[in-house]
Formats: structure tokens, C-alpha cells, sequence
């Protein structure tokens, strides 16, 4: 049975973030993920999570200044990106953290070749410091009508920028509402790039709310399908909840043994 973790940038938005870690705890998560929490100190956020017994997957890496979406493959912001990669590796090492979503950025079209090899080489030198602390990084091929210009945006991309990177310490993250938007195929695809993806997220195409039924994916078919062919890692809830209260839009997990704790 897959097991699901709490994206708390998505899910109990409704209230601060500390109250939003106790919130995933109360609906039954044991594991969160999320942005990187400006403004939380890695001591307040590190209480909240050890207080509810959860794990903490993931935090990305800072997206840069006001309308951008990361810097790891910006020419001529090398020294903002290791700055910004320092300060999440070190927080997400005080949070006992298990990995960092390296935020590539958005890239115009002219640029894309220049900014292809700097991100390799970003990725070159964050992969062997995060490994020193025991801590994994991801790259998420994000679809471009979500985040325009986005540089990453095709599944095939995200496994031959890994294979430039040359690290086992760089995987995928895959998000089945960017890939279902960039080529569909999800689940053949899934199978083809397994052995690099060390982390999935999930929500409803086109609408972004919980993954049930109503929209493109039939999840319960994918959800048994990933359980099938054996995937061990987490599958994270990034989906706007439908209703105006998160709790009341996780009917569909309940079958997945994701329950309020008494």
C-alpha cells in the first residue's frame, strides 16, 4: 500500500505553518514536505515535527526573488544558488530531513543551452555535499503552463541531466499532475525511469485537487499500479484541497489507512 506524506504548502493552508505540521499529525500523516519555510526556525520547525512523531521528507530549495521559481540553473546566479543551496542543506539537516528538491528555475528559450550546463555543474557540487550529511537531492521535470518558462519540464530531460550529473546521489522526483500535463503516458513512463525516482507527488489533472476520480487520472488504478511494481518511497499530497478546509478533502486517503489520530 502506497505511503503518503503531508505537502503542507498545499494541504492546511488555512492556518500558520507550525499549526499546519500539528494539523498533518491530527489527520493521520506521519510524514510532511514542503517549501523551504522562510521566516521558521529549523529549532521550531525540528520541535513540531519530533512532538508529532513525523518524518520529514523533503524542502526545497529557496525560489529566489519575487515571481521566480529557483536558481540552480540560472547563468550568472551560481553564487545566489550555492548560497541558497547552503542554507536549505543546513536546515534541512538540523530538521533530520531526508532530501532537497533543487528548484531549477525559469530559463528563456535562448538560454536554455547555457543554462543546461550550469545546472549540471550546480548539481555536481550540491550532490556530493549533501551526501557528506546523509541527504539526498531531487529534480522535478514542472510543466510549463504551471510555471512558465520553467527549464525543467520533460521526465526524458530530468534522467539525462542525472546521467551529466553522474552522482547516486541525485534522483527524480515525479509529480504525475506536471507529467500527466507534459506528455501523458504516466504510468509507462513511471516503469521506464523507475530506478531513478526516489520521490512521487500527486494531484488531480486539471484542476490540481485531490486525487480521486474527477479529472484525467484514474488514481486508484495508478496508486495500485505504483504499489504493483514495487516502488518503496513516499507519495506526497501537493494538491489544492477542494474545500475550504483541508480535513474535509481527504475522504479519498481514508482507504489508503491515513485516519485522524484519536
Amino acid at each position: 500500500m502506497p505511503r503518503f506524506s503531508a505537502h503542507i504548502d498545499y494541504l492546511f493552508k488555512e492556518r500558520p505553518l507550525i499549526e499546519r505540521i500539528d494539523a498533518a499529525a491530527a489527520a493521520g500523516f506521519t510524514a510532511i514536505e514542503g517549501r523551504f519555510p522562510e521566516g521558521v526556525s529549523a529549532a521550531d520547525y525540528r520541535r513540531a515535527t519530533t512532538r508529532n512523531n513525523l518524518k520529514v521528507l523533503g524542502i526545497n530549495t529557496p525560489q529566489g526573488g519575487e515571481g521566480e521559481f529557483g536558481l540552480g540553473a540560472l547563468p550568472g546566479r551560481q553564487d545566489e544558488w550555492r548560497a541558497a543551496f547552503a542554507q536549505t542543506l543546513d536546515y534541512v539537516a538540523a530538521v533530520d530531513g531526508l532530501a532537497i528538491h533543487c528548484l531549477a528555475g525559469m530559463v528563456t528559450p535562448e538560454r536554455r543551452r547555457k543554462a543546461e550546463d550550469v545546472f549540471v555543474d550546480n548539481l555536481k557540487r550540491a550532490a556530493d555535499q549533501a551526501a557528506a550529511k546523509n541527504i539526498k537531492l531531487y529534480i522535478e521535470p514542472i510543466n510549463q503552463r504551471s510555471v512558465p518558462n520553467y527549464f525543467l519540464y520533460q521526465v526524458e530531460h530530468a534522467a539525462d541531466i542525472i546521467a551529466k550529473v553522474g552522482s547516486d546521489n541525485v534522483f527524480m522526483q515525479y509529480d504525475f499532475f506536471h507529467v500527466q500535463i507534459v506528455g501523458g503516458d504516466i504510468i509507462e513512463r513511471f516503469k521506464k525511469y523507475q530506478p531513478l525516482i526516489a520521490h512521487i507527488q500527486c494531484s488531480q489533472v486539471p484542476v490540481r485537487h485531490e486525487p480521486n476520480e474527477d479529472g484525467e487520472i484514474n488514481y486508484p488504478y495508478v496508486f495500485a499500479e505504483i504499489d504493483r511494481l514495487g516502488y518503496p518511497f513516499w507519495v506526497g499530497c501537493e494538491y489544492i484541497p477542494s474545500t475550504p478546509r483541508t480535513e474535509d478533502s481527504l475522504g479519498w486517503i481514508r482507504q489508503y489507512g491515513v485516519n485522524p489520530r484519536n
